[in-house]
Protein backbone atom coordinates (compact mmCIF):
# COMPACT_ATOMS: atom_id res chain seq x y z
CA UNK A 1 0.00 0.00 0.00
CA UNK A 2 1.48 3.33 -1.02
CA UNK A 3 0.62 5.10 2.24
CA UNK A 4 3.87 3.57 3.55
CA UNK A 5 5.74 5.97 1.27
CA UNK A 6 4.61 8.80 3.53
CA UNK A 7 6.36 7.23 6.54
CA UNK A 8 9.93 8.12 7.52
CA UNK A 9 10.49 4.74 9.20
CA UNK A 10 9.05 1.30 8.51
CA UNK A 11 9.37 -1.18 11.37
CA UNK A 12 9.31 -4.89 10.63
CA UNK A 13 7.14 -6.56 13.28
CA UNK A 14 7.54 -10.16 12.14
CA UNK A 15 5.56 -12.84 10.33
CA UNK A 16 2.01 -13.84 11.13
CA UNK A 17 0.52 -16.72 9.14
CA UNK A 18 3.47 -16.38 6.72
CA UNK A 19 2.65 -12.74 5.99
CA UNK A 20 5.13 -9.96 6.89
CA UNK A 21 3.78 -7.17 9.09
CA UNK A 22 5.19 -3.66 9.28
CA UNK A 23 4.41 -0.61 11.39
CA UNK A 24 4.52 2.91 9.99
CA UNK A 25 3.84 6.16 11.83
CA UNK A 26 1.43 8.36 9.88
CA UNK A 27 0.21 10.37 12.87
CA UNK A 28 1.78 13.59 11.61
CA UNK A 29 -0.15 13.43 8.31
CA UNK A 30 -3.63 14.74 7.70
CA UNK A 31 -6.02 12.00 6.60
CA UNK A 32 -6.77 13.81 3.32
CA UNK A 33 -3.06 13.47 2.46
CA UNK A 34 -3.33 9.68 2.60
CA UNK A 35 -5.30 8.80 -0.54
CA UNK A 36 -5.07 5.04 -0.09
CA UNK A 37 -7.20 4.99 3.06
CA UNK A 38 -10.35 2.98 2.48
CA UNK A 39 -13.45 5.16 2.21
CA UNK A 40 -14.89 5.70 5.66
CA UNK A 41 -11.70 4.60 7.42
CA UNK A 42 -10.25 6.75 10.18
CA UNK A 43 -7.52 6.68 12.79
CA UNK A 44 -8.66 5.75 16.30
CA UNK A 45 -7.07 5.74 19.74
CA UNK A 46 -5.86 2.20 20.43
CA UNK A 47 -6.76 2.60 24.11
CA UNK A 48 -10.37 3.14 23.14
CA UNK A 49 -10.76 0.39 20.52
CA UNK A 50 -8.36 -2.23 21.88
CA UNK A 51 -11.12 -3.97 23.83
CA UNK A 52 -13.01 -4.56 20.57
CA UNK A 53 -10.12 -6.37 18.87
CA UNK A 54 -9.17 -10.02 18.83
CA UNK A 55 -6.24 -10.80 21.12
CA UNK A 56 -3.82 -11.41 18.22
CA UNK A 57 -4.76 -8.14 16.55
CA UNK A 58 -4.46 -6.18 19.79
CA UNK A 59 -1.02 -7.68 20.42
CA UNK A 60 0.28 -6.64 16.99
CA UNK A 61 -1.10 -3.13 17.35
CA UNK A 62 0.35 -2.76 20.85
CA UNK A 63 3.75 -3.78 19.45
CA UNK A 64 3.38 -1.29 16.60
CA UNK A 65 2.26 1.49 18.96
CA UNK A 66 5.25 0.99 21.24
CA UNK A 67 7.77 0.89 18.40
CA UNK A 68 6.46 3.96 16.58
CA UNK A 69 6.38 5.96 19.80
CA UNK A 70 9.99 5.01 20.49
CA UNK A 71 11.04 6.18 17.02
CA UNK A 72 9.36 9.55 17.60
CA UNK A 73 11.28 9.99 20.85
CA UNK A 74 14.68 8.61 19.78
CA UNK A 75 15.65 11.00 16.98
CA UNK A 76 18.86 12.13 18.66
CA UNK A 77 21.66 10.33 20.43
CA UNK A 78 21.40 10.65 24.20
CA UNK A 79 25.22 10.53 24.47
CA UNK A 80 26.34 13.20 21.99
CA UNK A 81 23.14 14.80 20.67
CA UNK A 82 23.73 13.89 17.03
CA UNK A 83 20.83 12.71 14.84
CA UNK A 84 20.11 9.00 14.74
CA UNK A 85 18.97 6.82 11.87
CA UNK A 86 16.86 3.67 11.87
CA UNK A 87 18.61 0.37 11.18
CA UNK A 88 17.96 -3.36 11.51
CA UNK A 89 14.43 -3.11 10.12
CA UNK A 90 13.55 -0.33 12.54
CA UNK A 91 14.69 -2.08 15.72
CA UNK A 92 17.80 0.03 16.26
CA UNK A 93 18.39 3.79 16.17
CA UNK A 94 22.08 4.34 15.44
CA UNK A 95 24.00 7.54 16.12
CA UNK A 96 25.23 9.09 12.85
CA UNK A 97 28.28 10.63 14.52
CA UNK A 98 31.20 8.39 13.54
CA UNK A 99 33.08 9.36 16.71
CA UNK A 100 30.18 8.11 18.83
CA UNK A 101 28.32 5.41 16.90
CA UNK A 102 26.13 4.38 19.82
CA UNK A 103 23.20 2.08 19.12
CA UNK A 104 19.89 2.80 20.87
CA UNK A 105 17.25 0.13 21.43
CA UNK A 106 13.52 0.26 22.27
CA UNK A 107 12.89 0.74 25.97
CA UNK A 108 10.22 -0.63 28.25
CA UNK A 109 9.46 0.88 31.65
CA UNK A 110 8.44 -1.72 34.27
CA UNK A 111 5.52 -0.82 36.51
CA UNK A 112 3.90 -2.83 39.28
CA UNK A 113 0.13 -3.05 39.68
CA UNK A 114 -1.29 -4.87 42.69
CA UNK A 115 -4.44 -6.01 44.40
CA UNK A 116 -4.04 -5.79 48.17
CA UNK A 117 -6.43 -7.82 50.33
CA UNK A 118 -7.15 -7.86 54.05
CA UNK A 119 -9.43 -9.92 56.27
CA UNK A 120 -11.04 -7.57 58.76
CA UNK A 121 -11.98 -8.12 62.38
CA UNK A 122 -15.44 -9.15 61.13
CA UNK A 123 -13.89 -12.00 59.16
CA UNK A 124 -14.79 -10.49 55.78
CA UNK A 125 -12.16 -10.56 53.03
CA UNK A 126 -11.83 -7.18 51.31
CA UNK A 127 -9.64 -5.68 48.60
CA UNK A 128 -8.11 -2.22 48.44
CA UNK A 129 -9.04 -0.04 45.46
CA UNK A 130 -8.29 3.60 44.79
CA UNK A 131 -9.96 6.41 42.84
CA UNK A 132 -7.15 8.15 40.97
CA UNK A 133 -7.02 11.93 40.58
CA UNK A 134 -6.84 11.28 36.81
CA UNK A 135 -10.51 10.27 36.74
CA UNK A 136 -13.37 12.74 37.06
CA UNK A 137 -15.85 9.94 37.71
CA UNK A 138 -15.57 7.35 40.53
CA UNK A 139 -13.54 4.60 38.86
CA UNK A 140 -11.85 2.44 41.48
CA UNK A 141 -8.81 0.45 40.44
CA UNK A 142 -5.83 -1.39 41.85
CA UNK A 143 -2.84 0.65 42.97
CA UNK A 144 0.14 0.92 40.63
CA UNK A 145 3.47 2.65 40.14
CA UNK A 146 6.81 2.53 38.37
CA UNK A 147 9.74 0.48 39.62
CA UNK A 148 12.63 2.59 40.92
CA UNK A 149 16.28 1.92 39.97
CA UNK A 150 17.88 -0.67 42.25
CA UNK A 151 14.51 -1.86 43.53
CA UNK A 152 13.08 -5.37 43.34
CA UNK A 153 9.53 -5.85 42.11
CA UNK A 154 8.42 -6.98 45.57
CA UNK A 155 9.96 -3.87 47.12
CA UNK A 156 8.23 -1.70 44.53
CA UNK A 157 4.86 -3.22 45.42
CA UNK A 158 5.34 -2.59 49.14
CA UNK A 159 6.63 0.95 48.60
CA UNK A 160 3.88 2.03 46.21
CA UNK A 161 1.11 0.63 48.40
CA UNK A 162 2.53 2.37 51.47
CA UNK A 163 3.05 5.68 49.66
CA UNK A 164 -0.38 5.78 48.05
CA UNK A 165 -2.55 4.33 50.82
CA UNK A 166 -0.59 4.02 54.06
CA UNK A 167 -1.11 0.24 54.00
CA UNK A 168 1.84 -2.02 54.82
CA UNK A 169 1.89 -4.88 52.31
CA UNK A 170 3.42 -8.33 52.62
CA UNK A 171 3.14 -11.79 50.99
CA UNK A 172 3.67 -10.33 47.52
CA UNK A 173 3.00 -12.88 44.76
CA UNK A 174 3.22 -12.49 40.98
CA UNK A 175 -0.04 -12.93 39.04
CA UNK A 176 0.64 -11.95 35.43
CA UNK A 177 1.60 -9.10 33.12
CA UNK A 178 0.26 -6.85 30.40
CA UNK A 179 2.11 -4.65 27.90
CA UNK A 180 0.83 -1.08 28.05
CA UNK A 181 2.52 0.94 25.28
CA UNK A 182 1.07 4.29 26.39
CA UNK A 183 3.79 5.18 26.02
CA UNK A 184 6.16 2.34 26.99
CA UNK A 185 5.12 0.41 30.09
CA UNK A 186 5.03 -3.24 31.02
CA UNK A 187 2.49 -3.77 33.79
CA UNK A 188 3.52 -6.52 36.22
CA UNK A 189 0.56 -7.73 38.25
CA UNK A 190 0.76 -8.85 41.88
CA UNK A 191 -1.38 -9.88 44.82
CA UNK A 192 -0.39 -8.75 48.32
CA UNK A 193 -1.78 -8.91 51.84
CA UNK A 194 -2.31 -5.78 53.89
CA UNK A 195 -1.05 -5.85 57.47
CA UNK A 196 -3.23 -2.94 58.58
CA UNK A 197 -6.53 -1.52 57.40
CA UNK A 198 -6.28 2.18 58.34
CA UNK A 199 -6.00 4.04 55.03
CA UNK A 200 -4.04 7.27 54.60
CA UNK A 201 -3.98 8.31 50.94
CA UNK A 202 -1.53 10.50 49.06
CA UNK A 203 -3.99 13.19 47.83
CA UNK A 204 -1.75 14.15 44.90
CA UNK A 205 -2.39 10.73 43.34
CA UNK A 206 -5.47 9.22 44.99
CA UNK A 207 -8.80 10.98 45.60
CA UNK A 208 -10.04 8.17 47.78
CA UNK A 209 -9.16 4.59 48.65
CA UNK A 210 -11.44 2.05 50.30
CA UNK A 211 -11.67 -1.58 51.28
CA UNK A 212 -14.37 -3.37 49.26
CA UNK A 213 -15.92 -6.78 49.81
CA UNK A 214 -17.01 -9.00 46.95
CA UNK A 215 -20.60 -8.01 47.72
CA UNK A 216 -19.63 -4.34 47.43
CA UNK A 217 -18.06 -4.87 44.01
CA UNK A 218 -21.20 -6.61 42.75
CA UNK A 219 -22.91 -3.21 42.95
CA UNK A 220 -20.33 -1.44 40.78
CA UNK A 221 -20.94 -0.35 37.20
CA UNK A 222 -18.75 -0.94 34.17
CA UNK A 223 -16.10 1.45 32.89
CA UNK A 224 -17.96 1.88 29.59
CA UNK A 225 -21.68 2.46 29.31
CA UNK A 226 -22.49 3.52 32.88
CA UNK A 227 -25.08 6.33 32.83
CA UNK A 228 -25.11 7.19 36.54
CA UNK A 229 -22.19 9.61 37.10
CA UNK A 230 -22.14 8.87 40.83
CA UNK A 231 -22.09 5.08 40.61
CA UNK A 232 -18.62 3.63 41.26
CA UNK A 233 -17.13 1.76 38.33
CA UNK A 234 -14.70 -1.09 37.86
CA UNK A 235 -11.70 -0.80 35.51
CA UNK A 236 -12.08 -1.62 31.83
CA UNK A 237 -12.42 -5.32 31.09
CA UNK A 238 -9.25 -5.54 28.97
CA UNK A 239 -6.95 -4.26 31.74
CA UNK A 240 -4.76 -6.30 34.06
CA UNK A 241 -6.28 -4.34 36.93
CA UNK A 242 -9.67 -5.84 36.10
CA UNK A 243 -8.11 -9.30 35.72
CA UNK A 244 -6.62 -9.07 39.21
CA UNK A 245 -9.98 -7.99 40.63
CA UNK A 246 -11.95 -10.66 38.77
CA UNK A 247 -9.56 -13.40 39.87
CA UNK A 248 -10.06 -12.39 43.49
CA UNK A 249 -13.84 -12.21 43.09
CA UNK A 250 -13.90 -15.69 41.53
CA UNK A 251 -11.99 -17.13 44.49
CA UNK A 252 -14.96 -16.30 46.68
CA UNK A 253 -17.43 -18.34 44.64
Amino acid sequence: VTVTLHASVQVFLGLWEDAPYFAVDLSHHEEHALPDLVNGASFEDLRQVGRLLAADEATILAYARGMTHWHRRQKYCSDCGSPTEARDSGHVQACTNADCGRSHFPRTDPAVIMLVTHVGADGVDRCLLGWSTRWDFPMYSTLAGFVEPGESLEEAVAREVLEESGIRATDVTYRGSQPWPFPASLMLGFRARGLNDDINVDPTEIREAKWFSRADLAQFGEFYGETDPNRPRLPRTDSISRRLINDWIDEGD
